[in-house]
C-alpha cells in the first residue's frame, strides 16, 4: 500500500509563546492540553523542480500500475514539473532519455531501468552531475549510481509465498503434499530471489516443490506452462504462481482442464486475483506494491528541494528501502482491493 512518506511529526509547542510567560498564567492549563502542533510538512509547496522518470513499456498491468502511479503522485504537488520518458523495453533509448535528462539539467531522476546493468554507466554520469537518481525496482550493478533504492521484496515475496504454503499444510493436514510453482522469467534476479524465498520457507516445514515451471510474465506463457503442468502432474496439493499478470493465462489453463484439486496462491496483488479471492476461486496473493515509482517521486522530491523525512530522527532521505510483502486471502482482500491494478 501507498504510504505517506512526510507525515507530520515533529513536536511544536501548544499554543502562542510570549515572553515572560510562565507556569502561573491562568491559561495554562489550557495551553497544556492542546495538541502540539507540527514544525514542518513537507507536503507544503516548496521550491518548484523537474523531476525526470524513466521507466519500461507499459506492455504489463503491473508496469502500467507504476508508471501511472508516478504521474498521480505528482499531480498532488503544485511544486513538481514531472517530465515522462516514453516507456521503452531498449536499453539503448532508455540510456538516451537519461542522458537528455542530464542535459536539460533537471533536478532529479526517477528510474525504473530496463536492465540495472546496462543502465548504470548512465546513472553514475547523472549522479556525477549532481542530479540525484532514484533507482526504481530493479537495482544498478553499483550502488553509487543512485542516491535512493526503492525495491519490492522479492525474497519476501517468495518467503511469505512459502510461509502461507506451510500454514495450508498445517492446517488442512496435509501428508506428503505436492507443492507446485509457476515462476517467471527464470534469467531475471528477481524471479530467482523468489524462488529462493519459496524454498526457504518451504524447508522450515520441511517440504520441497515437486513441479517447476517458468513462464514469461504474460498471459500467453502463463497458459502454456501451466497446461505443461497440469499435464506433468495428475494431483497437486498447492501451486504458487510468482505474477498475477501472467496468472490470468494461468487461471485459463485450470478452468481448460477442470482442474481445482489445488490451493492457488497468486503473487503481486492485481485486482483479477483479489476478485477471485473474493469470489473463493484464489487462495491468496502476496502483493509485490506498483507504488514504488511513486514512492520515488517523492523522495526525489525531498531530495531536490534539500529536505529529509521529517518522520524519521534522522531525517536524510535513507539510501535503500524495501517495501512489505504481506499476503493478502479473503480475510484481509478488502483493504487491499481499491488500490490493486488491472491486469
Amino acid at each position: 500500500m501507498h504510504r505517506r512518506l512526510t507525515a507530520l511529526v515533529a513536536l511544536g509547542l501548544a499554543g502562542a509563546l510570549m515572553a515572560g510567560c510562565t507556569s502561573n498564567s491562568e491559561d495554562s492549563d489550557d495551553d497544556e492540553n492542546q495538541e502540539p502542533a507540527a514544525v514542518s510538512n513537507n507536503d507544503e509547496p516548496g521550491e518548484e523542480v523537474t523531476i525526470g522518470f524513466s521507466g519500461p513499456e507499459a506492455d504489463h498491468g503491473w508496469l502500467a500500475a507504476v508508471t501511472e502511479s508516478a504521474r498521480e503522485v505528482a499531480d498532488e504537488y503544485t511544486d513538481i514539473n514531472l517530465q515522462v520518458a516514453e516507456g521503452t523495453n531498449d536499453p539503448n533509448l532508455q540510456i538516451s532519455q537519461i542522458e537528455t535528462f542530464i542535459n536539460d539539467g533537471v533536478d532529479a531522476i526517477v528510474l525504473l531501468p530496463t536492465d540495472g546493468a546496462q543502465l548504470t554507466d548512465v546513472a553514475l554520469r547523472a549522479m556525477e552531475a549532481g542530479i540525484p537518481v532514484v533507482n526504481v525496482d530493479r537495482e544498478f550493478s553499483d550502488p553509487a549510481a543512485s542516491r535512493v533504492t526503492i525495491l519490492g521484496d522479492n525474497y519476501g515475496m517468495g518467503l511469505s509465498a512459502g510461509n502461507y504454503a506451510c500454514q495450508l499444510i498445517e492446517e488442512n493436514n496435509l501428508e506428503d503434499p505436492v507443492i507446485a510453482e509457476i515462476a517467471g522469467i527464470d534469467s531475471l534476479p528477481l524471479t530467482q530471489e523468489r524462488t529462493d524465498g519459496f524454498n526457504d520457507a518451504l524447508e522450515e516445514c520441511n517440504q520441497t516443490v515437486d513441479n517447476r515451471v517458468a513462464a514469461q510474465f504474460t498471459v500467453e506463457s502463463g497458459e502454456a506452462q501451466a497446461s505443461n503442468l497440469l499435464q506433468a502432474a495428475d494431483h497437486i496439493d498447492i501451486i504458487w504462481n510468482h505474477d498475477d499478470d501472467q496468472g490470468v493465462g494461468v487461471k485459463q489453463a485450470f478452468d481448460n482442464a477442470g482442474r481445482d484439486e489445488f490451493f492457488f496462491i497468486g503473487g503481486a496483488g492485481s485486482a483479477n486475483a483479489m476478485r477471485w479471492i473474493q469470489d473463493g476461486e484464489m487462495e491468496a496473493t502476496v502483493l509485490y506494491p506498483p507504488t514504488q515509482a511513486a514512492d520515488g517521486i517523492k523522495l526525489a522530491r525531498l531530495l531536490a528541494q534539500g529536505k529529509g523525512l521529517s518522520d524519521l530522527v534522522q531525517v536524510e532521505v535513507p539510501r535503500r528501502i524495501v517495501l512489505d510483502a504481506p499476503v493478502v486471502t479473503a480475510d484481509n482482500v478488502d483493504q487491499y482491493i481499491d488500490q490493486a491494478f488491472e491486469s
